[in-house]
Parts: C-alpha cells; sequence; structure tokens
C-alpha cells in the first residue's frame, strides 16, 4: 500500500490547484517530467539517427508495449501502440470489412470520439448505427448487429458496461477504454470484448498522442491495417509483397516516438510503484464518497458504477465550472447533458473532496 500524501506530492500541481479532471488530460508527475528532460538531452546531444539510436526506440517501444500489456492483462504481442482512444476505434472500424445493412450497436451515452468514427462507417459502408440506453445494450443485440461499440466506464455518467452480458451475446465487441485504463481494474480476457482501445494521457498520466489498442488474436485477421506502413510489414525490405507483421503491432501507428514512450512509461512505473491494487481502491472509494457527499448536500448525483468519474446536475454547467475554477478547482462540463463532471484519482485528497462538496451548488 502507498501513502496517499507521499504519493499525492509526486504531482506538482497540486500544490496550486485542486486538479479533478484526468478524464480529460491526467496530472503530471515529476518523475515523468524529468525523463523527458533527460530524453530531450540525450537526443540533443547525441543526434536522432544510426543504429544506436533506431535501436533504443524499438527497445522502448517494446518496454511500452509490455507497460500497457500489464494494465489491461494480455499479452504484449496482443497490443498496438496508438495516439489515442479514437485512433484505436478508427484502426477497428477501418480494418474490418463492414457491409451494407450490417448494424453497429453503441449506446446514447458515446463520446464523439467514438460517434466521430461510427458516422464515417455509416456514410462510407452504408451500415446501421443503432443507439440504446447504456443500460440495456446487452439485450439491444439483434441478428443484423456485426459489432457493438461502447464505453467500459461511460464518459458520461461513469457506469460501468455490463461487458459479461455484451460477451455472452457472441458479437465482437469493441470497448471505448477511455474512462477505464488506469482508472479501474481491467482484465481484457476476462471481459470478454474482441477490441480494446484505450488512451494514454488520461488515467496513466502520460502524453498527448499515446494509447493503445488490444486485438483478441481471433480477430486479429479479421482487420485489414487501414494505414500499412514499415511497420506493419512482416519483410519491410520486400514491401510490395510482404504480409502483413505477425502480431497485434502491424496496427501499430507509425514510427514509436522515443519522448512519447519515456514519458508514458515514466508515469506507468509512479502509479505501478504504488500498487495497481491501492491505486484502484482508493480512487473509486473517494469517488463513491464524494457522490454520497453530495447527494445528502441535495444535489442530482448521475447514476454511477464502481469507478472514478462523479457527475451532477446544475442548472448552467458551464458557468459552474467557471465558478468553481475560481474556487481552486478544476472539474469539467459536460454541456449536452447539463452536467458537472469530477474525476477522482487515487492522488486526490479527502480534505480537497470535502472542501468541493461544500462548494458545489
Amino acid at each position: 500500500m502507498s501513502d496517499s500524501a507521499q504519493f499525492r506530492a509526486q504531482f506538482p500541481v497540486f500544490e496550486r490547484t485542486g486538479y479533478l479532471n484526468a478524464g480529460t488530460e491526467g496530472p503530471l508527475p515529476r518523475q515523468a517530467a524529468e525523463a523527458v528532460r533527460e530524453r530531450i538531452d540525450l537526443e540533443l546531444t547525441g543526434g536522432r539517427c544510426g543504429p544506436a539510436y533506431t535501436d533504443s526506440i524499438k527497445e522502448l517501444a517494446a518496454e511500452l508495449r509490455s507497460g500497457y500489456a500489464r494494465v489491461v492483462g494480455c499479452d504484449p504481442t496482443d497490443l498496438a501502440l496508438t495516439g489515442s482512444t479514437t485512433d484505436g476505434i478508427n484502426t477497428v472500424l477501418g480494418g474490418l470489412d463492414l457491409q451494407a445493412g450490417e448494424e453497429i450497436l453503441t449506446s446514447e451515452e458515446e463520446h464523439p470520439g467514438l460517434l466521430a468514427p461510427l458516422a464515417r462507417a455509416q456514410r462510407i459502408h452504408g451500415v446501421k448505427i443503432r443507439l440504446v440506453p447504456f443500460e440495456e445494450l446487452a439485450g439491444a443485440v439483434s441478428p443484423s448487429t456485426r459489432l457493438v461499440a461502447c464505453s467500459h466506464v461511460s464518459w458520461v455518467s461513469g457506469r460501468v458496461v455490463d461487458a459479461e452480458a455484451l460477451a455472452q451475446t457472441g458479437v465482437p465487441v469493441l470497448l471505448d477504454a477511455a474512462q477505464s485504463i488506469g482508472a479501474v481494474p481491467v482484465d481484457v480476457q476476462a471481459l470478454g470484448c474482441a477490441f480494446y482501445a484505450a488512451s494514454g494521457q488520461k488515467w496513466l498520466c502520460g502524453p498527448e498522442g499515446s494509447g493503445c489498442l488490444y486485438v483478441r488474436r481471433d480477430q486479429l485477421d479479421q482487420l485489414t491495417v487501414p494505414w500499412p506502413g514499415y511497420a506493419s510489414l512482416a519483410d519491410a525490405h520486400d514491401p510490395l509483397f510482404s504480409p502483413p507483421a505477425e502480431n497485434a503491432g502491424r496496427l501499430d501507428h507509425g514510427f514509436p516516438a522515443g519522448l512519447r514512450s519515456v514519458w508514458a512509461l515514466a508515469s506507468m512505473r509512479v502509479l505501478e510503484d504504488a500498487g495497481w491494487q491501492w491505486v484502484h481502491t482508493r480512487a473509486a472509494d473517494l469517488a463513491a464518497d464524494f457522490a454520497r457527499r453530495l447527494a445528502e448536500r441535495g444535489l442530482e448525483v448521475g447514476p454511477r458504477g464502481r469507478s472514478t468519474l462523479v457527475a451532477w446536475k446544475v442548472p448552467d454547467a458551464e458557468a459552474e465550472v467557471a465558478r468553481l475554477a475560481d474556487g481552486g478547482f478544476v472539474v469539467r462540463s459536460i454541456p449536452s447533458q447539463g452536467l458537472v463532471r469530477a474525476s477522482i484519482g487515487a492522488w486526490s485528497s479527502e480534505d480537497e473532496l470535502a472542501e468541493l462538496v461544500a462548494l458545489a451548488a
């Protein structure tokens, strides 16, 4: 178990503000900033070419792939390195041989990062996109459903999808993991999903432009490589005739950036050193207590699961976010739902959350 004050002290942002928006961008650990500075100095003085440089980039990418694999509970060969959750979603939708008349089932509270790729699939391939209430997804699967694409943890409410029920339908499931990876315990094998698209900059505190995509092995050959390149080839010396690379790495997005890998790995180590069980348990307990206190004050808290997000109804969400910012708290609005949302991590403090409860209206 980690010491909560010591853990919080690794994130300098908390010295000046109550930062409660990891669901958009996670707080930056001091250790990650130091690692990035060292990497920049290395590239500044050593250059960015030659076998040693290329080998170091590949080694860092392999290490990062293994780090993500530990977080989601899979073999590293089943993961692609991407730039965001939406990158992973587009990889799947762009790689599947979607046909007109097929249906993709999704929920009524999905993020634009999922809905925009679904809209493209509708325009380009003629598939039908059907929206149902989040809690009714499994029961809404029909004979024409080709894919279920939805959040693991809803960005709106913090509810957790019934992944077991979805898996039992037998239809491949694409989970948007933007609000789950790093925030709640994840085991993609137990979830039974075919695809798990995740961001690195949120609950894993990595850089923008980082993320991963899990592809279950029986689904890999169902995907064409949407944007083939050097890394997607089994034999880069014969690019016109080479088959794709053997594993999910064929779906990597471009040449892996050393700075991205170094930052993502350093942030992940901070969380791993604290202990994932402690990180997940503390964050979920704090969030549940915060939601309870808001409700006791008479605020309308949205339905939620055991997650790290808490949202509550307000007359003017954007105005309330601005008011809370004046009070020293960074939260976000979901204007279309009339909600203010707080993202609560293991780095949050009891005193901070009590103060926010008192300030919330």
